[in-house]
């Protein structure tokens, strides 16, 4: 499952780095947890938390049903 959370996370990329942000994948539990770190501006962003549930977690729920929750460290 890893790898397809890393390939719907390239499609989310362009836009936060367009911003002057990213995101890293930390890793991917069996459970279906994904975790993430919003780096550059997206980490200090006061919009971080809605960007990570709506953009980010609401793509990868929508093409990978087995994800249960993004978590950012």
């Amino acid at each position: 499952m890893k790898e397809r959370v890393e390939a719907v996370l390239e499609q989310v990329r362009p836009a936060l780095q367009a911003d002057g942000g990213d995101i890293e994948l930390l890793g991917v539990t069996e459970d279906g947890i994904v975790k993430v770190q919003l780096t550059g501006a997206c980490g200090s962003c006061p919009f971080s938390t809605m960007t990570l549930k709506h953009a980010v977690e609401g793509r990868l729920k929508d093409q990978i049903p087995e994800v249960k929750e993004v978590q950012s460290f």
